[in-house]
């Protein structure tokens, strides 16, 4: 199985990422390490990717997705996916399963203010929650609880 944690920046896709791939012996995988450098270098410039700008990295998660399939690898993918065409290329198969950290737009913005190091800046987050499509088939997390429990509610969730 694949998990694939998705949400804006800021909603603690890394952080819940590993601390769930730790508690169930899965691989963590973060989608921003696939980039291409010229994705990063716009994302550090403050300026949005286009859907065109995704192609090659989504490309690249797809084949990580699958050759985690095929390996019967446990693993949990930290990756935005933002709009249902980004999760529709992810979804290989039946094995692959979203989880939306959800979370309004207060808390997000507080987060990134809080947050260093990371090439998403603050004033992109308007773009974040204007690209994003609130995905149907996913299971739905509340990310204001701790992360230890929204990583039990993922456990339960999803049965693992």
């Amino acid at each position: 199985m694949v998990v694939v944690l998705m949400g804006v920046a800021g909603s603690g896709k890394t952080t819940v990422g590993q601390l769930l791939a730790g508690r169930t012996g899965a691989t963590f995988y973060d989608a921003d390490d696939f980039h291409p450098p010229a994705n990063v270098e716009k994302m550090r410039g403050g300026v949005p990717l286009t859907d065109e700008d995704r192609q090659p990295w989504l490309e690249a998660l797809r084949t990580l997705v699958a050759s985690c399939l095929e390996r019967g690898e446990r693993a949990v993918l930290a990756c935005s996916a933002l709009k249902e065409e980004y999760r529709e290329r992810l979804q290989v198969d039946e094995r692959v399963k979203f989880v939306y950290l959800k979370g309004d737009y207060e808390l997000i913005e507080q987060r990134l203010k809080n947050r260093g190091g990371h090439f998403m800046k603050r004033e992109m987050l308007d773009s974040q929650f204007d690209t994003l499509e609130e995905p149907r088939r996913a299971l739905h997390v509340e990310v204001a609880a701790r992360p230890e429990e929204i990583v039990e509610t993922i456990k339960n969730g999803l049965g693992l």
